[in-house]
């Protein structure tokens, strides 16, 4: 079946899941953020059969997520690195983990994030890189930008026009976890 294409659409969000939208994608670059780079290690560690692997790398070159750069002649054999545009995906890849960890393992969380130097756990989030704002539903809105066009502006207002009108509960503990990382910092 042939997916359909978001690439030409003016939203960021679906242009983004035209680009890595296939589950294979987002674990290939996860496995590469660990170090992974060529083909035999991709496969032996997703379990991915070479044809499907094959196809996933070709697009993530293609997309810009990844180089291939060869490293051995006779036979020519390729390593996939991360990209520029490719490092820049790690913290989807984190903010996944996180959300994974927090919603989706009832086990209990089988990956942690830590610091390199230090070894302290975090606990990824998403900031604004400027005033490094923690960033969630109730400190934003989205607004239509400057090559918006007239359906990004329509659903752009259409949101805002929804915005007004809701308010999210607040998640259990959220006021606890606040005040301890208050208490830390």
């Amino acid at each position: 079946m042939q997916r359909t294409s978001f690439a030409h659409q003016q939203c960021p969000v679906a242009r983004s899941l035209d680009c890595v939208g296939e589950w294979w994608s987002i674990v290939i670059l996860r496995d590469a953020f660990h170090g992974l780079s060529r083909f035999e290690e991709f496969q032996e560690s997703l379990g991915i059969s070479s044809n499907m692997l094959s196809r996933r790398l070709k697009a993530l070159v293609k997309s810009g997520l990844l180089q291939r750069r060869a490293y051995q002649q006779r036979p020519t054999r390729y390593a996939y690195l991360l990209t520029t545009r490719g490092r820049d995906f790690l913290p989807v890849i984190l903010a996944l983990l996180a959300w994974g960890n927090r919603h989706l393992a009832p086990e209990g969380v089988a990956v942690e994030v830590r610091d390199r130097l230090t070894g302290q756990l975090l606990d990824p989030i998403v900031v604004d890189r400027g005033t490094l704002k923690h960033l969630t539903a109730e400190t934003i809105s989205l607004a239509a930008g400057p090559a918006a066009g007239p359906g990004v502006r329509a659903r752009m207002a259409r949101v805002a026009s929804h915005r007004r009108d809701v308010r999210l509960p607040a998640r259990r503990g959220d006021s606890a976890k606040r005040a301890s990382r208050r208490a830390r910092h």
